[in-house]
Formats: structure tokens, sequence, C-alpha cells
């Protein structure tokens, strides 16, 4: 893996970190309670729901990162599941 590679994906993964860190903040750290109206508590729930999703696809965009940098593999796609091995592999399978 490039030296340029590996430092784009650092770079992407800092971003990822400050995004979920920010996320966390909103959704796990509430200070103010729920507002007394019902429909309101629905509505802040819901959108506590949509926060801790978008938290959950953060931490799994994290975990790519760190194994494209942990196999050194990639240069054209660094987030994706597989190597291109293994990518044919499983299309040799599907087939």
């Amino acid at each position: 893996m490039s030296a340029e590679v590996k430092a784009v994906l650092e770079e992407y993964q800092s971003s990822i970190v400050m995004r979920r860190e920010k996320l966390a903040k909103h959704v796990h750290h509430r200070e103010e309670p729920l507002p007394q109206d019902f429909a309101e508590q629905a509505v802040e729930l819901e959108n506590s729901e949509t926060m801790i999703a978008l938290e959950d696809e953060l931490e799994e965009q994290e975990r790519e990162v760190e194994r494209a940098l942990a196999q050194q593999r990639l240069q054209a796609l660094p987030a994706t599941a597989l190597c291109i091995e293994c990518a044919n592999a499983a299309a040799q399978e599907k087939n």
C-alpha cells in the first residue's frame, strides 16, 4: 500500500471517528428530559433511533477502514469488504 493511500485512509478514518463521537454525545449524553407532550416524545425517540443507526453505520465504516489498513490492500476501493481474489472466488461460488 502506498504511503499516499495509507494517508487518505487514515484521514478518512479520523473523520469517521469525529462524526461518530459527535453522534454519541448527542444520543448518549442527553442532559435534558424528554418533552411532556407525547407527540414530541415520539419525535425525539425517533430522532434518537435514527442517530443510533447512523452511529452503527459509522462504526461499520470504521471497521472496514481498519481492515483495509491492516491488510494493506485495495488502493482503488479501500472500504470494500473483499480483496480482488476473494471477490472473484465469491462471484464464482454464486455462479
